[in-house]
């Protein structure tokens, strides 16, 4: 009797625990099965006007079609990326906030800042790359170089007389200087600018030789013939340039600096939730009239699953680490 008794007491109990954890599971089921019941917003760590801003409000669009609720652009610029990306850190976990990060945030700032306001692994659940965005190596016509071997025999012949202009310390584009600089074991230069376009105004007056910037605000340039492309610093060649080969074919094997957009949301978001934007977000990225939209920003759309892009940041953020000791940049 003691034992049926026993057992029927056992039973009663695992029945309760399976009420319970069933209990617990449908708030976070139903929301996920209800969601988006809101607007959503997606925060954008530089000004409106830039490329990663443009992007984002292509992406918004496309998602908000997709999931029957608004996406709403809020830009939050300043420090590199970095006060955008503490504000999407800190939101509340529930999917309702999208944060569009970038090579700087996600790989570049950890460890150019002494002190960085948020952990780009900690505190975001990456869903995608949205956009690869190149490069070019550009000079100015009055260069004697033409070439990335012509340049390379030059700045060896000629130690530190080559100097290469920037948007700014750390950036993309004067990080994908100094990994040229690594790379092909040359002396140059760098000129940090506040912002791509006085530098490209300098380059274009021949005050700076050469610079890597990116695609959608140098292309113009090149094709009124101010500026000569030397090559691209993607792994394959452009579209947009098809005739530039790429730095590695050109005489860097293994040379690649790409500047990459990305997709987050909060660490802490349920699963259902962050499985629900990643296919809405993938099917924004396979439609061909985002691509072609993309494709006029000189951008490449792209996309791939949560785990995929947690290793390529991994890769990434060691590679741009050893950059960034070696150039030496530093920012408070």
């Amino acid at each position: 009797m003691t034992s049926i008794r026993f057992n029927a007491r056992r039973a009663i109990l695992r029945a309760a625990a399976a009420l319970s954890l069933g209990a617990a599971l449908l708030p976070s089921a139903f929301a996920a099965d209800n969601f988006p019941a809101k607007p959503i917003t997606l925060v954008v760590p530089f000004a409106a006007g830039g490329t990663t801003d443009i992007l984002a409000r292509i992406i918004g669009q496309y998602m908000s079609e997709d999931l029957g609720q608004s996406v709403v652009i809020d830009n939050r610029a300043g420090a590199g990326g970095n006060i955008g990306a503490q504000m999407a850190a800190r939101a509340k976990p529930d999917g309702y906030t999208l944060f569009m990060g970038t090579v700087g945030t996600h790989a570049i700032n950890e460890s150019l800042y002494k002190k960085l306001p948020f952990d780009p692994v900690k505190d975001f659940q990456p869903l995608s790359r949205v956009a690869l965005v190149p490069n070019l190596l550009v000079a100015n016509p009055q260069q004697p170089f033409k070439t990335v071997q012509e340049l390379i025999d030059f700045a060896k012949a000629n130690p530190g007389v080559v100097n290469f202009g920037s948007s700014g310390n750390g950036s993309s584009i004067h990080l994908s200087g100094e990994l040229f600089k690594q790379m092909a074991d040359i002396d140059m230069q760098h000129i940090p600018y506040r912002g791509s376009a006085p530098a490209v105004a300098d380059l274009l007056g021949n005050q700076v030789a050469i610079m890597f910037d990116n695609m959608p605000s140098a292309i113009s340039h090149v094709r009124s013939g101010k500026l000569v492309p030397i090559a691209v610093t993607t792994a394959e060649r452009s579209p947009e340039l098809p005739d530039v080969p790429t730095i590695a074919e050109a005489g860097i094997p293994g040379y690649e600096a790409t500047s990459w957009f990305g997709l987050y949301v909060t660490a802490g978001t349920p699963e259902p939730i962050v499985a629900k934007l990643h296919a809405s977000l993938v099917k924004a990225l396979q439609d061909p009239k985002l691509v072609q939209k993309f494709a006029d920003q000189g951008s490449t759309a792209y996309s791939e699953t949560p785990e995929e892009f947690a290793a390529f940041m991994a890769s990434e953020t060691q590679k741009w680490a050893e950059v960034v000791k070696s150039s030496g940049a530093s920012l408070d």
